[in-house]
């Protein structure tokens, strides 16, 4: 079969990854604290030419490329001014709110500070995200607060109990859905902001805006339709060429 067959078919497949992660940065345009995912990229060929002589690898020189990974960037991002109690925003990398199910208690992070209260089943009032998730505060424990709308002290405590996490290695967490992150592995371990360091990281009444920029993403969007489309022109190419040597041998 000719080689040219597959690397169109690879060009092609991996283009739609891409594809699809254009799109979930687009969907997520308007979702505070969110972070786009950006994509890299590397040559087959190269992938062969770095491995050593004696390497057996799967994979054959000039086969295409393929989707290396996809990384997100915990910097800052813009902050909208709320005037809203409960809405917090983090200036500070690699930083997180920690929150947790209700109901099976795991616990995930997220940037996304517009929090609420809200009425449970024991009847206490919590923070809770707009997930319905528990906000914990600086030592893991769910937040209980007075359902008082503009009381000074509901306010103060608050600011004071919201917890907030750090992570070393920040690209082992992956996307849990809701603009959440939990850890891939045992190696991303979350680390508990110190007192001095968490009010200089937590910023009140506002909220951090989502990171994606819509005109470099459509950008992208025209970059990928183009490989794409290129693509398949080399499988439509190949085609061709195959069945006019059939044609002949006939």
């Amino acid at each position: 079969m000719n080689k040219s067959f597959y690397v169109g078919a690879i060009g092609a497949a991996q283009t739609t990854k891409r594809l699809s992660v254009i799109a979930n940065n687009l969907s997520n345009t308007n979702n505070n604290g969110f972070k786009p995912k950006k994509v890299s990229f590397s040559e087959l060929i190269e992938y062969n030419i770095k491995e050593p002589e004696e390497a057996v690898t799967n994979l054959q020189a000039g086969a295409g490329t393929k989707v290396a990974r996809t990384y997100t960037s915990f910097e800052p991002g813009a902050f909208q001014q709320t005037g809203s109690e409960l809405d917090f925003a983090i200036a500070q990398r690699n930083t997180f709110f920690s929150v947790q199910d209700p109901e099976n208690g795991d616990v995930s992070y997220t940037r996304d500070g517009h929090f609420h209260r809200a009425q449970m089943e024991d009847g206490n009032f919590y923070l809770m995200t707009d997930s319905e998730k528990y906000v914990l505060d600086t030592n893991g424990q769910r937040i209980r607060i007075e359902n008082l709308e503009g009381s000074e002290t509901a306010t103060e405590a608050t600011m004071q109990r919201v917890g907030l996490v750090t992570f070393q290695y920040s690209s082992r967490l992956m996307s849990a859905g809701s603009n959440e992150y939990v850890p891939s592995d045992e190696g991303a371990r979350a680390i508990p902001l110190a007192e001095g360091e968490r009010s200089n990281a937590l910023v009140g009444g506002a909220l951090e805006a989502s990171d994606t920029d819509m005109a470099e993403e459509f950008s992208h969007v025209i970059e990928a339709q183009r490989a794409f489309s290129y693509a398949l022109r080399m499988v439509t190419t190949s085609d061709e060429i195959m069945s006019t040597i059939n044609t002949l041998r006939n």
